[in-house]
């Protein structure tokens, strides 16, 4: 019998409702306590010093790109292989992602390749790299010990976009913690989530004061409604996302817990299929916070054809990621052509992000293993 299995699910629970709705009966809807404690909570399960919450992730990584002084002409190196968010918001101060080619087995941004671009860089284009923005993909974090080195060897502000990775550690140490600052983001589809929203994180005092600042329209620190001592933004998070996410964070671990054995019932079941290669996790990282679950197929299979069968047959799932270089605004403004980071390009010619959520059902589950082997097994031929 045919099934529908959603890509994503959230994990909404009766004390979640019961959160938001006690917002409702008091006067603070925004610019209220419930901010204030969900970045406390967001300080103390992270480890960092500063947590300033906004209304996305892709927000708070504007913040750090405006608050390090990011600016037009600048150059930032980073990876071609994310959600487009990483790189738009280089854009946004006009200044230039630099890509580099991805690692293979972690899909993060290879180390050897970023040495590379840079000693291939001439003096005066070198001059304008100021930063290096590593994501920590699909919540595998980023090889951080030879990118803090790269970054403290050329000098570069290193940014940590850590928003698929809430609760991943890298030997120990969560990430989030990485750099001058990180961001985590709180999509439906996200570890947890606040429906919209995100935060920044940050030891750097001086950063976190101008983000809370820019986040409000510029406001000084005195907080009057009409007193801007800079340009900025209505970037706020409201009080009903922040007790949402004030109490998803309770129970983190649960929901973690939650992700990584849905992740290990795929892992067995997928495993037997040769012509699919489940997600890599590399030795450095000893806690892995799944975001999605995404898989590789075998080259020579029509990824595409496969998942419109699985779209066909009620199983939803998309491309992760489509190369941002080849999107078509970024062809148009900086000519980029197929080939210039072919690990990337191939990659995403392959992979696939099956349903993915806290609550998948065994059965949900049975279903999308069966219909993919269907659909690996046509080659297409079905669908041609």
């Amino acid at each position: 019998m045919k099934m529908q299995v959603p890509l994503s699910s959230p994990d909404i629970i009766e004390k979640d409702i019961d959160a938001v709705v006690a917002v409702l009966k008091t006067r603070f809807l925004s610019i209220g306590p419930k901010i204030e404690e969900f970045e406390k909570k967001i300080c103390d399960y992270v480890g960092v010093k500063n947590a300033v919450a906004v209304n996305s992730g892709t927000s708070a990584l504007h913040l750090i790109i405006k608050g390090l002084g990011i600016q037009e002409g600048d150059k930032v190196l980073t990876t071609p292989f994310s959600f487009i968010a990483s790189s738009n918001c280089i854009l946004f101060e006009k200044a230039e992602p630099l890509f580099v080619d991805i690692d293979e087995q972690t899909l993060n941004l290879d180390p050897v390749k970023i040495e590379e671009r840079l000693k291939s860089l001439k003096a005066e284009e070198l001059k304008k790299v100021k930063a290096l923005l590593a994501v920590d993909v699909f919540g595998q974090p980023a090889d951080w010990d030879r990118v803090e080195e790269i970054a403290r060897k050329y000098n570069l502000l290193l940014i940590e976009d850590s928003a698929e990775s809430l609760g991943s550690e890298y030997k120990g140490r969560k990430c989030g913690t990485f750099g001058e600052a990180g961001v985590f983001a709180f999509y439906p589809n996200k570890q947890i989530t606040t429906a919209e929203g995100g935060v920044l994180v940050t030891d750097n005092e001086e950063l976190a004061v101008a983000a809370r600042s820019m986040r409000s329209q510029g406001r000084g620190i005195s907080g009057e409604w009409l007193d801007h001592d800079r340009l900025g933004y209505n970037f706020r998070m409201d009080e009903l996302a922040a007790a949402l996410g004030c109490s998803q964070l309770e129970r983190i671990d649960e929901i973690l817990e939650k992700r990584a054995k849905v992740a290990e019932r795929y892992n067995k079941r997928l495993g037997e299929i040769k012509e699919v290669q489940i997600p890599y996790i590399s030795q450095n990282t000893n806690k892995m916070s799944w975001f999605v679950y995404v898989i590789r197929l075998a080259k020579g299979i029509d990824r595409d054809k496969v998942m419109k069968y699985l779209n066909q047959e009620g199983v939803q799932c998309k491309p992760y990621f489509t190369p941002i270089h080849l999107q078509p605004f970024y062809v148009d403004m900086f000519g980029y052509q197929r080939g210039d980071f072919p690990v990337t390009e191939d990659i995403s010619s392959r992979t696939i992000a099956l349903p993915f959520f806290n609550n998948l059902t065994e059965e949900q589950m049975d279903y999308v293993v069966e219909k993919l082997a269907e659909a690996i097994t046509l080659k297409g031929e079905a669908l041609a």
